[in-house]
C-alpha cells in the first residue's frame, strides 16, 4: 500500500462530501491516480462499529452503479445469482473485516456481511468495491459484465449514492 499524502485526504474528503470517520487505505486508483476503492478500518475513530469495509468512492464508477441500481440491478442481481453464492460472500466479508479488528476490542462490533447486509444484496456499490478490491464476490462480478453496457447509457437516472 502506498501512503495516503494530504491530497488524497482532500480528494478523498471531495469524493465523499465529507471528511471519513474513520483510518482507510485507498486499495484501487483509476488510471489518472484517483481513488476509486477505500478499504476501511473497522472501526471510527468515535468507536462505532464501521460495517463497510470497501468502499466505492470514485465518481465514474458510483454514477454507472447507479444506473445499474436505478434500472433494478438489486434485485435482478438477487434473482440471477444463487442465493447460497451471496450468504458464502456475505460470510467471507464478514470474516476478513472481523480479521482486521483489534484483539483488544471489547465494544460494540460491526456484524452482517457486505455493507452491513445480513442476506441478500442491498447496495451494489458495496459489492462492486470489494469486487475491484480483488474480493471474491459473486454480486460485484455480475456488475462487472454489465458496467460497460451502462456506461454509454444515458437514459436512466442518476441513482442516490447511499454507501
Amino acid at each position: 500500500m502506498s501512503e495516503i499524502t494530504d491530497a488524497d485526504r482532500r480528494r478523498v474528503a471531495e469524493l465523499l462530501g465529507r471528511e471519513p470517520g474513520g483510518a482507510y487505505e485507498i486499495v484501487v486508483r483509476n488510471e489518472h491516480g484517483d481513488p476509486v476503492v477505500l478499504c476501511n478500518a473497522p472501526l471510527l475513530e468515535s468507536g462505532r462499529p464501521m460495517p463497510t469495509r470497501y468502499w466505492l468512492v470514485g465518481d465514474h464508477e458510483r454514477r454507472i452503479v447507479g444506473r445499474i441500481e436505478s434500472d433494478g440491478g438489486v434485485r435482478r442481481s438477487e434473482a440471477e445469482i444463487p442465493a447460497a453464492e451471496i450468504e458464502a460472500a456475505h460470510k467471507r466479508y464478514r470474516l476478513e473485516r472481523d480479521a482486521a479488528m483489534p484483539p483488544d476490542h471489547d465494544g460494540p462490533r460491526p456484524s452482517a456481511g457486505v455493507g452491513g447486509t445480513r442476506r441478500g444484496v442491498k447496495c451494489l456499490h458495496a459489492h462492486y468495491a470489494w469486487y475491484l478490491a480483488g474480493g471474491d464476490d459473486p454480486v460485484g462480478r455480475w456488475v462487472a459484465e454489465r458496467f460497460a453496457a451502462y456506461e454509454d447509457r444515458d437514459d436512466l437516472p442518476e441513482d442516490h449514492h447511499h454507501d
